[in-house]
């Protein structure tokens, strides 16, 4: 690692130890910011691999019934159903506080689930394929804001890994570094002083 390009001085070793102790504070808090955003994406991360699951146990039950929905009712009256369902979604955008940072997410609040066609000309299967769908739709939501915090969360911890690096890898070495050198030189230099010194003493004390 190279030094600093600055004069071996001691105002220049005063200043480059302040931005080492600065360096390596915030090295410190970084890595601790780090870990617990690490802690938070692997818990949102568990997260969604138990909604996949449930998703995918739901989709499994949803989608044979449809297709038996399909070849009892036929294609004609499930569109006639389906043209009479209709929901309002609120969807609003929200902030949630993950160590200590807020990240932007949406909140869907599912509406109350109504009958929206008549008794005549459907089954039980017709309610529980209506039934799955919108419990798929519930979970959907769900993924949905979840994955939305787990990719910026995912975004901020690589944010924060190349700072961490950075810290560790290049301005810590390169200011412990550039220390030693300055005292290495300031050292030589006194050593120089107190030889001259010395020096010229002996003289004076021969004269």
């Amino acid at each position: 690692m190279a030094k600093l390009n600055v004069a071996p001085t001691k105002s220049n070793l005063l200043a480059i130890k302040e931005q080492l102790a600065v360096s390596t504070n915030g090295y410190e808090l970084l890595e601790e910011k780090r870990e617990i955003l690490v802690r938070e994406l692997m818990h949102l991360v568990e997260k969604v691999k138990l909604l996949e699951k449930d998703i995918d146990k739901v989709v499994a039950q949803a989608y044979p019934a449809f297709k038996r929905m399909l070849m009892v009712d036929g294609a004609d009256q499930i569109e006639r159903i389906s043209h009479g369902i209709h929901y309002d979604f609120d969807m609003t955008e929200k902030r949630v506080t993950i160590g200590g940072m807020g990240f932007s997410s949406m909140d869907v609040v599912m509406p109350k689930q109504e009958l929206f066609y008549s008794f005549m000309g459907t089954d039980a299967n017709t309610d529980a394929t209506i039934n799955k769908f919108f419990e798929l739709l519930s979970l959907l939501t769900q993924m949905a804001a979840i994955r939305t915090i787990v990719w910026r969360l995912a975004e901020e911890v690589k944010k924060t890994q190349r700072r961490v690096n950075a810290l560790d890898k290049m301005i810590i070495p390169q200011a412990q570094e550039t220390i030693q050198y300055i005292e290495s030189v300031l050292e030589e230099r006194e050593r120089e002083n107190v030889f001259v010194l010395k020096a010229l003493k002996k003289k004076n004390n021969k004269k």
